[in-house]
């Protein structure tokens, strides 16, 4: 099975830094786009991954959030709620295009462009292994409620174990 190459980027992080995808080469990449900072689902998302963050180095992998806010609401989203990954801004979403992460909704019959919740993840080679659209940061189940980072763990490592 041949693996699809990841889109190429840069962005700018809370602090203006750019970052590269080619810079992390030789890792496991979480790229999560979400649609904004400081709202219910997103907040949640973002600490989920925080939370888990640890693991994931354990097993050399970086999270990465991307959503249309500014740098300016990156920051204050990490400082008011001590979020511990990487956040990228990609306010003309070309990125998220890309990926498949911007494009038409629906929401009470309404349809508009916006943000496509999703997962990407990229082997240590910048290659697609594994993606996930219309993400549900939580969801319940009969033995409990059942969170999207976990999801994603659970699949690096069975991914890595292959």
């Amino acid at each position: 099975m041949s693996l699809k190459k990841a889109l190429e980027f840069c962005l700018p992080d809370s602090n203006s830094n750019k970052h590269c995808l080619k810079d992390f080469k030789g890792k496991w990449i979480v790229l999560y786009f979400y649609p904004k900072d400081n709202t219910s689902g997103c907040t949640k998302e973002a600490q989920d991954f925080t939370e888990m963050k640890s693991k994931f180095e354990k097993e050399g992998a970086v999270i990465i959030g991307v959503s249309p806010d500014s740098e300016q609401s990156h920051n204050k989203f990490i400082v008011k709620y001590d979020l511990k990954i990487l956040l990228l801004s990609d306010t003309e979403k070309n990125i998220m295009k890309e990926y498949g992460a911007w494009g038409m909704k629906k929401n009470y019959g309404k349809e508009y462009e916006g943000v496509i919740r999703s997962t990407i993840l990229i082997n240590p080679n910048l290659e697609i292994e594994h993606e996930w659209h219309n993400v549900k940061v939580r969801q319940k189940r009969k033995s409990g409620e059942v969170k999207h980072a976990e999801i994603v763990f659970n699949k690096l490592l069975e991914l890595k174990n292959e």
